[in-house]
């Protein structure tokens, strides 16, 4: 029975590696690449899954394994989104605040660069909400889910 306590403490432990180095991997992937998942990325999303599946449950495909791993992402899932609830430091490590990427009709460059988006990306968020000229734009931000929020310039 200790046997079995420690194994299912491993799988628990390996499965939180596997959640935090995955989450740093998607961390530094860009807002813009999440947002506009192509079908290649989606088949690599899904890939991801049954690829780092043996190494959360160390090779144990038991039933005990599958629900402490499974148990295991649910609670972290929670609870780190819980500290980014909770504490503005942590949203920020996570990315998850909105980015200002164009003010008063004008490109933020450093925040463009950074989060791996082109004029062409902030121009086809205008020609969605029927805008065409960028000096017409308050505020653009990105938002944490990719999707890009345009405020006009009121008259």
């Amino acid at each position: 029975m200790d046997t079995i306590i420690k194994n299912l403490v491993i799988v628990s432990a390996s499965t939180l590696f596997i959640y935090f180095y995955l989450g740093l991997l998607f961390r530094i992937g860009s807002r813009r690449q999440m947002s506009q998942l192509t079908a290649l990325d989606l088949l690599t999303i899904l890939l991801l899954g049954s690829a780092v599946e043996t190494s959360m449950v160390h090779g144990d495909t038991s039933l005990k394994a599958g629900i402490v791993s499974g148990t295991t992402l649910f609670i972290t899932n929670y609870l780190v989104s819980l500290l980014i609830r909770r504490s503005k430091r942590i949203a920020r490590v996570c990315g998850a605040g909105p980015v200002l990427v164009v003010h008063d009709g004008k490109f933020v460059e450093e925040h463009l660069r950074r989060y791996g988006l082109t004029h062409e990306d902030i121009f086809q968020a205008l020609r969605q909400r029927e805008m065409n000229d960028l000096s017409n734009v308050r505020f653009a931000v990105l938002e944490p889910d990719g999707e890009i929020t345009v405020i006009p310039q009121l008259l």
